[in-house]
């Protein structure tokens, strides 16, 4: 559960499934703080990525920069999310240990979504979603992304979108990330539909 999910259902969460995927105390009501784009948080990304793959070595099979904080021109909550791919997200003991050698704390486990982990950083900056090679769900986080950073009409959009949410008060954050999923899967079809037409274009034009 984070607010840079692109793979919520459109029914949002109740409390008690909040709570039950919740590992340790639920967090106090957040306050949604969203600031200006900055340079700083790719390079923040690409130092925590290095720590992450010292520290997990040969399990990790990709790792990419997601959420808001990897589209630049963005507004965002400064929060670096970082998308882990591991051979089986199920499997804790091959890679949590690890990540707990160098600060992580495991904060959300979802096994019956996608087996969807979430570590939180040492310093609760970063949000670290540890999902398994070949979920789905790692192609939409990616298609999101792109789009943003290549669509200045659906990154404007999703821009006003998350002002006005911030703006209102949540019980829990998870609660802010599901009021965006209707955006979020229109951007995600829109992107889905730029791809299957850049793809038709190349099938015509090949000789």
């Amino acid at each position: 559960m984070a607010s840079s999910r692109p793979d919520r259902p459109a029914k949002p969460l109740t409390d008690e499934e909040i709570r039950r995927a919740t590992v340790g105390e639920m967090a106090p009501p957040p306050r949604i703080e969203l600031v200006e784009y900055t340079p700083e948080w790719p390079v923040r990304f690409e130092a925590e990525a290095a720590r992450i793959r010292r520290a997990v070595g040969a399990q990790v099979i990709g790792m990419e920069h997601i959420g808001s904080t990897s589209v630049p021109g963005l507004i965002a909550k400064p929060v670096i999310d970082i998308l882990l791919v591991v051979a089986d997200s199920a499997a804790e003991p091959t890679y949590v240990p690890a990540l707990e050698g160098i600060g992580y704390v495991l904060r959300v486990r979802e096994p019956d979504w996608h087996e969807h982990r979430m570590l939180k950083g040492p310093n609760k900056d970063v949000n670290l979603h540890v999902y398994s090679a070949g979920s789905e769900e790692i192609e939409r986080y990616l298609l999101l992304r792109d789009r943003l950073r290549s669509n200045d009409a659906d990154r404007e959009l999703y821009a006003r979108v998350k002002s006005d949410l911030a703006g209102k008060e949540w019980k829990h954050l998870q609660n802010y990330a599901d009021a965006k999923t209707e955006v979020i899967e229109a951007i995600i079809a829109r992107a889905r539909e730029a791809a299957s037409a850049g793809e038709g274009r190349r099938t015509q034009e090949a000789p």
